[in-house]
């Protein structure tokens, strides 16, 4: 007896001396119910009731459990690091004349840096000589790469397949794409889904509980039926093996972590599992109309004034809207091509979900759409499309008529939503009802809303909101932001060097791809469906090993698989979220 006691010592030291001693710390840190006090109390009564075997067996399982629980997240961890594998080693600067290797963080703004075959871009910027094939794949999930040449914008991360290119700095790289995607996916995990958050205050009660009806079972039955306490104690232990809430405690978070690399390897960033199980609730979308359905690339198609020539128009409008950075400005300031003679500009003011007011020459002009002509006194007929009015002092002078084409996928994006199950898909926009009615016949949606101020936006989102509707906002992350901010789920579309984008939305798809949304759903319904199987999984075999240990049917070994294996396999369960098809 005293040589297996040596044998079955010396072997439980060898295995679980990491263990034991983890154990004494925490109880030094007031840390009573954590796993290793549970796998000690456990193994240590096996060896007081003379059970050598098992406590070495119970330890050893308890051990391989913990490795492959190590492997496990480390293969999940290190798949989403070689996904996310954008971070450049280095930058050539032209400094003096001569190319200069330097780490990223050196390069300053207005530098040029060049990059060559194969390199990765280190900073944003612009390109001032060369062309090249860009794989941005890494960036937006999508495998064609992109041509860039000069004046053409370039995003850190994304790596030159060919040719040389001159980049001009406009970032340094602490304000890089590269650095604020990369920030975004190792600090998702920070922010917890409600499921983790429960399950963690609930693993603080469960295992207490578990450990005094353990407890209260190997002592109560045999004081109060005077038989042997050796049967009892050995129930208590089973009862102490089976009670690690290892399984729930590791495979939830896991889910959420593979959901959430699934995304990333799709070109859509999570900024943290909370987001992730908002969107798998989520039962209307709204979607800003331009840049979002629309193409957002503005162009002037038609010049009409029963008073001035097209190009005296033209020029008028070029002088007002010459200070305004909205996409439809710039159209009108592309669509002019020359140089704006600002001289003759006196005074400007944006006039918010309007237009703009402008005193050229000494006269005042108004600048925008129905509503802006409505209010001084000008009614116009609304076109079916975007116009942009002018009127001097009291007199209409024409109109430009500006053209946005609807994506080629924008309809089959919008399919690809009510098949997942979302009922209302809605059109906003400040457009006019005529255009707003026709995109939204041509997309498919639900419902619009027309003629919205910014404000307004944030108005219709809380009706839906007040309703008891789960509502993801979806827009281009720039003039949205108090409307993604509010929604249960901000999605910013088309981001990819947009900081704004990053800065206010919960959810970042890197390009224009609407098709996306659909599958940012799906990754989070599998995700939330897997962590649900696991919750159902870990809770049920160890209520039932619980009860067959308490009934002295379960033996050690049970009890060791309903600790060990349970974990294992919702460890296995957890990797699906990110290796399934919709991921």
């Amino acid at each position: 007896a005293a040589v297996k006691l040596a044998v079955g010592l010396a072997a439980y030291l060898v295995v679980g001396y990491d263990v034991l001693w983890g154990a004494v710390k925490n109880l030094t840190r007031g840390k009573l119910f954590d796993e290793h006090f549970l796998m000690s109390i456990a193994t240590v009564g096996a060896f007081a009731i003379g059970e050598y075997p098992e406590g070495v067996a119970v330890m050893l399982f308890y051990q391989l459990g913990e490795a492959m629980q190590t492997l496990a997240v480390g293969k999940s961890r290190s798949s989403i690091a070689s996904l996310m594998n954008i971070r450049p080693e280095y930058a050539v600067v032209l400094r003096d004349g001569k190319e200069e290797t330097v780490s990223p963080w050196q390069v300053q703004l207005g530098e040029i840096v060049v990059v060559k075959p194969g390199e990765r871009i280190p900073v944003d910027g612009v390109v001032c000589k060369g062309s090249a094939s860009v794989d941005v794949a890494a960036l937006t999930g999508e495998s064609l790469p992109q041509t860039v040449s000069e004046g053409s914008w370039t995003v850190s991360g994304s790596i030159n397949m060919d040719g040389v290119l001159h980049i001009v700095a406009e970032k340094t790289y602490a304000d890089s794409t590269v650095a604020k995607i990369l920030d975004l996916v190792e600090h998702a995990a920070e922010k917890k889904a409600k499921v983790e958050n429960f399950i963690t205050r609930f693993s603080r009660y469960y295992t207490p509980v578990v450990v005094l009806s353990a407890l209260a079972l190997a002592l109560l039955p045999p004081l109060f039926t005077g038989g042997s306490f050796a049967p009892w104690i050995h129930r208590g232990l089973v009862f102490l093996v089976v009670s690690c809430p290892c399984a729930l405690v590791i495979s939830v978070p896991m889910s959420f972590f593979g959901g959430i690399g699934g995304a990333a390897k799709k070109g859509i960033l999570v900024k943290g599992a909370g987001y992730l199980e908002q969107l798998s609730k989520v039962d209307t979308v709204l979607l800003d109309k331009t840049g979002t359905l629309t193409e957002g690339s503005f162009t002037v198609s038609e010049i009409y004034s029963p008073v001035l020539s097209e190009s005296e128009l033209l020029e008028l409008a070029a002088i007002g809207e010459s200070q305004s950075n909205h996409p439809i400005a710039k159209s009108i300031l592309a669509y002019y091509g020359k140089q704006v003679n600002c001289e003759a500009l006196d005074y400007v003011r944006e006039l918010p979900g309007k237009g703009v007011c402008a005193e050229i020459g000494g006269q005042t002009y108004y600048l925008g759409n129905a509503a802006l002509m409505e209010s001084v006194s000008l009614p116009v007929r609304e076109e079916g499309a975007t116009v942009v009015h002018i009127a001097r002092e009291g007199e209409y002078l024409g109109h430009l008529v500006i053209s946005d084409s609807v994506k080629s996928n924008a309809a089959k994006a919008v399919k690809a939503l009510r098949d997942c199950g979302i009922a209302d898909v809605v059109m906003l926009t400040g457009d006019s009802r005529s255009v707003a009615e026709k995109v939204a016949l041509e997309v498919g949606v639900s419902d619009s809303y027309s003629g919205l101020l910014p404000q307004d936006k944030v108005s219709v989102l809380e009706k839906y909101l007040a309703a008891g509707k789960k509502v993801a906002f979806v827009g281009d992350g720039i003039n949205d932001a108090p409307v993604l901010a509010q929604a249960d789920v901000g999605i910013a579309m088309g981001a990819m060097g947009s900081d704004a984008a990053l800065a206010s939305a919960d959810i970042v798809l890197m390009d224009d791809n609407l098709e996306k949304l659909a599958t940012a759903v799906g990754i989070s319904r599998k995700t939330m469906s897997v962590v649900w199987q696991n919750i159902a999984l870990s809770l049920g075999v160890k209520g039932a090993i619980l009860l067959l240990g308490a009934l002295g049917i379960a033996d050690m070994w049970l009890a060791v698989f309903g600790d060990v294996g349970v974990m294992l396999l919702a460890l296995m369960n957890a990797l699906r979220a990110m290796f399934s098809p919709e991921a």
